[in-house]
């Protein structure tokens, strides 16, 4: 691959057209740490043409005239001028000063960070200082739940932290920590995301208009960076709140050489309750749940031309119930020991080689491996004394599931001139499935016991090509290609997919702008209750069960006025391919096969949404509104016809805003508001025909009608959180206190319904809540 890549550049820089350019190259990093900036720019105000700092805080422009005036300017950054003539090909190494007034950051020669002059639409970036400062649920920040508050995303249950996007499940969105997948984001039950918002660098939600490079998934894109740690000094932070503290250090290994970064995180709630429950149950019983992240990364640099990355994530939940105790019987004594639970977690690795081959061209390598486990398990340990014997027997029981991958990936970005940035490259992933396993074992060996599917082996891989070019002054274009491929069980799937973004500008402040795109995902989530819980099954397609498939189109406008920014995208999407358990199926039933258990079908997707975003000034935040609808139909399931998908919501809303009002106090609050989700309730009910029990007696069971499903809708859902923060600079650094108050006006927004009871045994239809208001607080440090 490197040698084709040589040898097609050759030929391109050999042509007179690019050997009298010269190319000014080097890296944007913020002054003090050492960090990236990602998306920097660069504005040639001779040319009035300029660039964008990639990923890893390299650039590169390219121009024909010798004298350069160069802004390089980050939001909430102070923007740096150069003014200098270049014979040759120069590295110039920028490093920018964090900007306590964002107000004052105002470069009016460089609009290149503008949201108009943008080829891609339907993305968000969200700065991680004003994802810090929103309200959260019990003190607890959580990057997913900040971009819940983004027009065409949505959580789909009361404080979980899925994303539903723009019609889509949450297997349809590829998660990417440092470029790995991560498959199950989510800790306690669905309430929070794995990502530990003090361990990360940067956030971007891409929700259409995919860039050729991303592929695999069918909604979105979340792509995480993490910290890349502190090249000048030892620095650290961390918080304790009411359900989990977090602590993080880095610092440099080897001074501008070699960094680290170290971030830790843990609840405490089964310590909290442990004393509690020993002394209700005398000591016999032990009931708790935890969870915990550990992110770690190490950045050395070998030479200007050559860095290496190690990132390393892990993560683990633990619900467990322990029970001690004995009994007496004739002349024998039985102590047993039991337990049982439920824990899953992810393990991420990747290994990252970035290279500047020359100034035009930057080369980035990497390799991963990770793995999702669910273990659901019983153990009961007994011991049996009698008359000068003991005899010790074990049992234990356990279902299995999950995903492993080992991969390899190579991406070039070649950016011969202004007018043209092209990226190119190559991904292979090898799965390990397994997809639900039940084992029952003893210390006997006596009817030992295993059920389920047997492990897969598949392999994914693809390619893709894309050009990000100006067309015109005013007409700019994203054209790509993305081929990708699927091998399983003596099965493979091709895909082809070609991508196309474009935008043209009607005057300096606004643009249209309009995208197509196809993708394909050859893996699928079997979910029982789509609240991202660890039963979920990963499985991959099959000779019987096939890829799913999409295709999307946006039209949209954006305008940038003063320190505003306006955007409005109209979508429409189609998906083929979905799975889904048919009517009465679980994972539970390990007997059959899960490729018989679901149905095969389609869904469509559209709606308008409008965001108005101010990034930067002690005012902040943002106010989004969607209308959208969203429907599935499935031939086995109700009866073929089509039917509102369970997160459908007609309207939504959201209004987030920070303030910082004076030198060490800031305001922050969020309003939601949106339609019901959409449930299946019964609208007829009637006795069955008799049953005899074995007992000698009879009963009637009741037979439920359901009309069609998700036939109605909860009430609407809306809820206004607060948070209020105040610091204080010490000599060894600074602490920060945040209250924040969750669902201010205690309103009973409904988790479920179901059909119930009123006090004279009325059948009705009752609403069953979660959170009411809830207070937190959490002190926080740096040093």
């Amino acid at each position: 691959m490197r040698f084709f890549v040589f040898c097609v550049l050759s030929i391109l820089l050999a042509f007179p057209g690019f050997s009298q350019k010269i190319t000014i190259s080097g890296t944007v990093k913020e002054e003090g740490t050492g960090e990236n900036l990602i998306g920097a720019n660069i504005y040639d105000k001779v040319s009035q043409k300029g660039t964008v700092a990639n990923q890893f805080g390299f650039y590169s422009y390219t121009t024909t005239g010798d004298s350069l005036d160069l802004y390089f300017s980050f939001v909430g950054f102070q923007a740096k001028h150069i003014q200098f003539q270049a014979k040759t090909d120069t590295v110039i190494n920028v490093t920018l000063v964090p900007d306590g007034n964002l107000e004052e950051v105002v470069v009016s020669a460089s609009d290149m960070d503008q949201i108009q002059e943008i080829t891609r639409m339907s993305s968000v970036n969200v700065p991680i200082e004003q994802i810090k400062e929103l309200p959260a649920l019990m003190g607890e920040v959580d990057v997913f739940k900040v971009l819940q508050l983004l027009p065409g995303v949505q959580s789909g249950t009361e404080g979980g932290s899925g994303l539903y996007v723009r019609g889509g499940g949450p297997d349809q969105n590829l998660i990417l920590l440092d470029g790995v997948p991560v498959y199950n984001a989510s800790h306690l039950f669905g309430f929070f995301s794995v990502f530990n918002a003090d361990a990360i660098n940067n956030v971007e939600l891409i929700k259409g208009g995919f860039p050729s490079r991303y592929g695999g998934r069918l909604s979105s894109v979340i792509d995480i960076s993490m910290k890349e740690g502190n090249m000048q000094e030892f620095k650290g932070e961390g918080s304790i709140g009411l359900i989990a503290s977090k602590v993080t250090f880095e610092g440099p290994i080897k001074k501008d050489k070699t960094s680290f970064i170290l971030s830790a995180r843990r609840t405490y709630l089964d310590i909290l309750a442990q004393p509690i429950i020993k002394a209700s149950t005398e000591g016999d019983e032990n009931i708790g749940y935890y969870f915990y992240d550990l992110n770690g990364k190490v950045n050395h640099i070998i030479n200007d031309k050559n860095r290496l990355y190690l990132s390393v994530y892990s993560g683990d939940d633990k619900a467990y119930s322990k029970y001690k105790n004995f009994y007496v019987n004739d002349n024998e004594r039985t102590d047993y020991d039991e337990e049982f639970g439920l824990k899953w977690g992810n393990f991420i690795s990747a290994l990252r080689w970035n290279n500047v081959i020359n100034s035009r061209l930057f080369s980035n390598y990497t390799f991963t491996y990770s793995r999702y486990n669910f273990d659901l398990f019983s153990n009961y340990e007994e011991t049996i004394t009698g008359l000068g014997t003991t005899e010790t027997n074990v049992y234990s029981d356990r279902y299995f599931s999950g995903i492993r991958d080992w991969a390899g990936r190579a991406d070039f970005e070649f950016i011969p001139n202004p007018d043209h940035y092209f990226r190119f490259g190559t991904n292979v992933i090898f799965h390990k499935f397994s997809p639900g396993v039940y084992a029952s074992k003893s210390s006997s060996g006596d009817n030992d016991l295993q059920l389920g599917a047997d492990e897969l082996n598949s392999t994914e891989n693809s390619v893709y090509a894309e050009d990000d070019f100006n067309i015109s002054s005013r007409l700019k274009a994203n054209l790509g290609l993305h081929y990708s491929g699927f091998n399983t069980d003596n099965q493979h799937y091709n895909s082809l997919q070609p991508r196309i973004s474009a935008r043209y500008l009607v005057d300096e402040s606004t643009s249209i702008k309009a995208s197509y795109v196809t993708m394909a995902q050859f893996i699928h989530l079997l979910t029982n209750a789509g609240l991202g819980l660890p039963t979920d099954l990963w499985v991959p397609s099959t000779a019987n069960i096939g890829p799913q498939k999409a295709m999307q189109v946006a039209l949209g406008g954006v305008k940038n006025f003063n320190s505003f920014e306006f955007s409005a995208e109209a979508y429409y999407k189609t998906m083929d391919g979905l799975i889904e358990y048919k009517d009465g199926a679980t994972y539970l039933n390990l007997d059959e096969d899960w490729q018989d258990k679901v149905a095969v079908g389609e869904g469509v997707s559209y709606g308008l949404e409008l965001l108005l975003q101010k990034k930067v000034g002690k005012i902040s935040g943002w106010i989004g509104y969607t209308l959208s609808k969203t429907e599935r139909r499935f031939d086995e399931i109700n009866f073929g016809e089509w039917f509102p998908y369970k997160y459908d919501r007609r309207h939504d809303v959201s209004f987030a805003l920070t303030h910082e009002w004076t030198e060490n106090k800031d305001f922050s609050a969020v309003w939601v508001y949106g339609t019901g989700n959409a449930v299946s309730l019964p609208t007829q009910r009637y006795e069955g025909a008799e049953v005899n029990t074995r007992f000698g007696g009879s009963w009637r069971p009741d037979i439920e009608y359901y009309e069609s499903r998700n036939n109605f809708r909860n009430r609407a859902y809306h809820r206004l959180d607060l948070s209020f923060s105040w610091w204080k600079t010490k000599k060894w650094g600074e602490r920060k206190w945040t209250l924040g108050i969750y669902n201010v006006y205690n309103r009973m927004n409904p988790f479920f319904m179901d059909i119930g009871y009123d006090q004279q045994s009325n059948k009705k239809v009752k609403q069953y809540s979660l959170f009411p208001i809830i207070p937190s607080f959490s002190y926080g440090f740096k040093f």
